[in-house]
């Protein structure tokens, strides 16, 4: 445990990456790939590349390269995506309606099986999805029962912090938070930021500077 511990996020970050190169590898018809060929296609070195894998096991053979399809299962192993995970989103405004709709959750094991919100014209309505929304109160009696693993906050700034504690207060032990609020978290709570803002501002800088040279 002490050694997973040391294992930089990045590196997390970049298995992710491999991933989804891999699944791409084995449509095509690829059964082995080269560190070389997967380093290109993720545009990092192959260096990197066994340096990551190295800190979960030996895998592939010298000369040889990786089994695509062995590969993939390590790393879902690795990610804990080789399980369903139920999660609950709370905020079902344009964007949270979107998550909804996105398709790429359910395809990796990530399945919403609550919406909550606090406007009353919205709840009790069903969503394309076929989840109705919920009462956000009702939010703590219903993680317990739909067994929530993991609380998805689409909400405005204002209510981040406010819906996150009730979250927090249910048990729930991670969080996807898409709002632009920093949110305060309990230690048994693990929290991954989402802002697109954030993102736009990395954007902008790296544009200006490539126009600049």
């Amino acid at each position: 445990m002490e050694r997973r511990e040391k294992i930089p996020k990045a590196t997390i970050t970049r298995l992710s990456l491999y991933y989804r190169h891999l699944e791409l590898l084995e449509f095509d018809g690829y059964r082995t790939v080269a560190s070389e060929k997967l380093a290109w296609l993720c545009q990092v070195n192959p260096a990197q590349v066994r340096k990551d894998l190295g800190y979960f096991g030996e895998f592939g053979i010298r000369g040889v390269g990786y089994d695509v399809r062995e590969l993939q299962r390590e790393i879902k192993k690795i990610l804990a995506v080789n399980r369903e995970w139920r999660m609950g989103i709370a905020g079902i405004g344009n964007l949270g309606t979107a998550l909804l709709k996105n398709q790429n959750f359910k395809a990796r094991g990530f399945r919403f099986v609550a919406a909550f919100d606090t406007d009353p014209e919205k709840i009790g309505n069903q969503l394309s999805s076929g989840l109705v929304i919920r009462d956000i109160r009702d939010l703590k009696e219903l993680v317990k029962q739909y067994r929530i693993d993991i609380g998805v906050i689409s909400t405005p700034y204002s209510g981040a912090q406010e819906t996150a504690n009730m979250f927090f207060d249910a048990k729930v032990a991670a969080i996807l938070n898409f709002s632009p609020a920093q949110l305060q978290a309990p230690d048994h709570c693990i929290i991954e930021n989402i802002d697109f803002t954030v993102k736009l501002d990395i954007l902008t800088y790296k544009l200006k500077n490539e126009i600049a040279i």
